[in-house]
Order: structure tokens, then sequence, then C-alpha cells
């Protein structure tokens, strides 16, 4: 089987060297030496003023609404995982979906202005599949109109933009550290900023507000994440540097078996982007097609993923509003299998049924 994707995985004698000291200390959870030593050596890695380390990035996401105190309209992208729109629901604002543009996959900036009203309050944009939003644009707007950035960075781990970590841009960034990502906890997420009273005050959001163990700044919840987890993050950093080498020749691969076919349509990287090849979505020419093309992969025991499925604005408990780019995309569009330790020859297998089922 050929699954999407599957967690890259250190060896157990690393991992277990974490477990060992774990064990030895008994401190689990609540802001273990671990989580720190991880907090640390992120905001080393990646070059970040400031890094919490989450439950996991929905919670993230939720307390970056929640930081603000948002009330009203939230502009965002109908093409993204659901948590993105999830989460501005449950922090009782109203999502306002702009469409999105049709090769970069990533907001429309062009489309922003107009959905603007006295309502809105903050702009919540994805960098969708770690390809960079044309990050510029989006500040001149909110510049303008006085507006918050949050921005779903959930995978962008290795992402730059204009040679700086796209989770330096915007108010508040966010990732996802989910066993399917480039970079991974197991489970986690963070939040990251360039304000350090802002951090202090995400500082109290996850933490039930706790300013002494027996006083309370702020209304918070537990976003907390655990020693184990953090642990698995140390592991994957050290081989995080061998993780995207690997994870851009698999893509390049992909790239160039397909990019001469037509019929195909691929990823636009956004200028000024330093892409993490974390994903390579293609797509088709209509959705008869698209599952055409899965259920012959399928037969090979490859299971590629509709990622995104489906359009945002469609879901059940949102008000509807039309985004005809983002539906044609999010009914044509599938993720191919993309792992540490995909082969070439499985990529080659993969390659040759899409373009014979064409």
């Amino acid at each position: 089987m050929i699954p999407v994707t599957k967690p890259f995985l250190p060896s157990q004698e690393e991992y277990q060297r974490h477990l060992n000291a774990i064990w030895n200390r008994q401190w689990l959870t609540n802001n273990g030496p671990l989580v720190n030593e991880l907090e640390t050596r992120l905001k080393e890695y990646l070059d970040t003023s400031n890094v919490l380390f989450l439950a996991n990035g929905t919670l993230a996401l939720q307390i970056a609404v929640k930081v603000f105190d948002l009330k009203g309209e939230v502009i965002t992208t109908p093409f993204s995982y659901v948590a993105t729109t999830s989460a501005i629901v449950w922090e009782n604002c109203r999502p306002v979906f702009v469409d999105i543009d049709a090769e970069t996959f990533n907001i429309d900036p062009s489309k922003i202005e107009e959905a603007i009203t006295e309502d809105t309050t903050a702009i919540l944009a994805t960098h969708v599949f770690g390809n960079a939003c044309d990050i510029d644009a989006i500040k001149t707007i909110a510049d303008k109109h006085n507006l918050h950035v949050i921005y779903d960075a959930a995978h962008c781990f290795g992402t730059k933009y204009k040679n700086k970590t796209v989770f330096e841009y915007g108010d508040v960034s966010t990732a996802s550290f989910h066993a399917t990502k480039l970079f991974h906890t197991i489970e986690g997420g963070a939040v990251f900023c360039q304000d350090n009273e802002l951090a202090d005050k995400m500082g109290l959001l996850r933490n039930f507000g706790h300013t002494s163990p027996v006083t309370f700044g702020s209304v918070g919840i537990n976003a907390k994440n655990s020693e184990f987890h953090a642990a698995m993050g140390l592991c994957c950093l050290d081989h995080i540097d061998d993780i995207l080498v690997t994870r851009k020749t698999q893509w390049q691969r992909y790239e160039s078996l397909l990019r001469a076919e037509k019929r195909i349509q691929l990823l636009k990287i956004t200028p000024g982007c330093e892409f993490n090849y974390a994903y390579f979505p293609i797509v088709l020419q209509d959705e008869a097609q698209l599952n055409k093309v899965t259920a012959a992969l399928n037969l090979q025991y490859v299971q590629p993923r509709r990622y995104f499925y489906p359009s945002l604005n469609n879901l059940s408990y949102v008000k509807q509003q039309p985004c005809p780019v983002s539906e044609s995309i999010s009914e044509r569009v599938i993720c191919l299998p993309l792992y540490h330790s995909l082969r070439k020859e499985d990529q080659d297998m993969i390659t040759r049924v899409i373009i014979k089922n064409l």
C-alpha cells in the first residue's frame, strides 16, 4: 500500500533516550524541560521571535483569533482544511470567503478589498500546501483598513518568503505539527509572533490563564503539549535538513515526469517564496477524470487524497458565498503520495498510471 503520506520516524533508540530522561524526572507535562528545549531549538532553527508549542494546529488557530478578541467578520480563504473556517466559527466570528488565485491556490488579494465592510476585523489566510501567500499585498490591504492578519501556516515548516521564515509574517502565524507534516511531534502545533507582549498573552491562553498556581490573569484553555510529544519533535528536528532535501528531490521528480502533460495543472509557486515541497497537488480537467485516475491508482494500491475538498464556502454551518475558482479547483485536485521513504520506482509507477488514465 502506498498512502498519500507516512510520518517520518527516528530510530527507536533516539526516541528512547528522551523517554529514559522523562521516566527519570517523572515530569510528563505542564511546561516540562523537553517542551522548553523544543521551543528554544525551533526558535533558533527557524530564526523566529517567539514560538509557543501547543497541543495541535487547530487550537493554535483558535488562540490566534482569541488573543485579538476578534468580533464580526473575518476574511478568509475557501480553499484550506476545515479547521481554518471552524476556528473562526468556534470563536463566534463570521467567515467571509474571498476566492483564490487559480494558479497558486492562495487567497486572491485583488478580491479582498471588495469584501471588507465596517464589521471586518481581520484577515485569516492560508499558505496553501506550504506555498506562501502574496504577503506584501495582504499587508498593504490590512494596514490600509487597520485589520489584524493571521496566517494559517500549517503546511509551512521550512518555507521562507523573501529570505525569512513565513512564520514571522502577519500578527500571528500558526503551524501544525501533526504526524502527516514534514516536521511533526505526533500531535502538535504552534503559534508564532514578533510581539513579546502578544506572546505572553497567548501563553496565558494556552494554560488556563495561570499567572501562578493560584492566580489567573485571563481566561484560558488547556492547549499545552506533553514531554512525549516534545521528545518526538526534538528527534525529528535532528533530521529535518535531510527530510527537506529528500522531499525536494521527490517533488522535483514528480514535476519532471508530469510537467509536459498539458491535461494536468501543477501548482505555481508564489514569487519570492522559498518552497518547502510539502505536498504535490495535481489539478485534472474535471471531476470525472479525477475519479477515473483515483480509481486506477487505487487498483495499484495507491491512495492519493482529495485535498482540499469540499470548498469551505459550501459548508453547512457557514453563510453560502460563491467562490467559483475554489469550487472548481476543489472538484479537480488530488495530492499524490509524498513521504520520506517513498521510492523513485513508486513515483514512476504512479505517474505512469495517471498519464495512462487521462
